[in-house]
């Protein structure tokens, strides 16, 4: 992630702290004005077709669409994703915050545009379908991304699912996404485009988190090796398999010691948790 260090150091100063605030108050007051005059927010969602007339500003106001049109789910919603995001801000940074809900966003909006570009040339024009594209664009898998990255960040974490019964992030990640994937099944080419694009942030940042050497062809060998040597008879009396080449210590004299072969000693040598990063490397010569 070299690339974003040097982001962060030429643009960070810039980032906007506590941004899950300012979303989740966007989403209210969308929800007060969806109370007071539902027909303004046909002038705020997603739609190329406007935006390429003028209407600009859509490409910022889609975020207003309220997530839901019940007040107590939009308030247990707020709550949720609100501690969800300050976590994830203090763990990661503001700037890399910033750097992953503006990059959905972004994402979005590029999506909402290829699907409009690829309707205008099936279609040939303009037809109604293109002009309730935006309805199938909102902030829902922009959500869903920071509860996904919350569960990559935090497995283990438990949370109360209804207040009651104690479930761990991951297993909820598991389902919110068997259930992404029906909709994404079963709904039509904009929906898909939407949840793809929405989620893409999500993707990107899974793939750049996992640690790939681990499949390179040297480590391969190393840890084929390394299984290879602990098949190995150690010719240990009274039938001790591992046994520390520093202290003399073995399983049987303490059973929760974990021993391994040092890769840069030359020859068998055996080290208990305690000595293998501490020994002095074995040379032959």
């Amino acid at each position: 992630m070299n690339w974003l260090n040097k982001m962060e150091r030429k643009f960070g100063r810039f980032a906007v702290p506590n941004l899950i605030t300012w979303l989740i108050g966007a989403y209210t007051i969308g929800f007060v004005i969806s109370m007071i005059n539902p027909g303004i927010l046909s002038y705020l969602m997603l739609s190329p077709y406007h935006i390429l007339r003028g209407q600009v500003w859509r490409i910022f106001t889609w975020i207003f669409m309220p997530t839901d049109s019940n007040l107590i789910f939009l308030v247990i919603m707020a709550l949720f994703y609100y501690q969800l995001g300050m976590v994830l801000e203090r763990n990661w940074g503001t700037f890399r915050f910033n750097v992953y809900i503006f990059g959905g966003m972004l994402f979005t909006v590029i999506g909402a545009f290829l699907m409009y570009g690829i309707m205008y040339l099936v279609n040939g024009g303009v037809t109604l379908e293109m002009l309730l594209i935006g309805a199938s664009f909102s902030t829902n898998y922009i959500n869903m991304s920071i509860f996904l990255a919350f569960a990559v960040t935090y497995p283990e974490m438990e949370v109360l699912l209804m207040f009651i019964i104690p479930i761990k992030m991951k297993w909820m990640a598991l389902v919110y996404g068997v259930l992404t994937v029906l909709s994404f099944f079963e709904t039509g080419w904009a929906g898909r485009i939407a949840i793809f694009m929405s989620l893409l942030n999500f993707i990107i940042f899974f793939m750049s988190t996992r640690n790939y050497k681990r499949y390179a062809p040297h480590e391969v060998h190393r840890r084929q090796k390394f299984k290879a040597e602990m098949r190995k008879p150690t010719g240990y009396p009274d039938g001790v398999r591992h046994k520390c080449a520093v202290c003399g210590r073995t399983e049987k004299d303490d059973p929760t010691l974990e021993f391994r072969f040092c890769s840069k000693c030359e020859g068998d040598y055996e080290y208990c948790q305690d000595h293998l990063f501490t020994h002095q490397h074995m040379r032959r010569s």
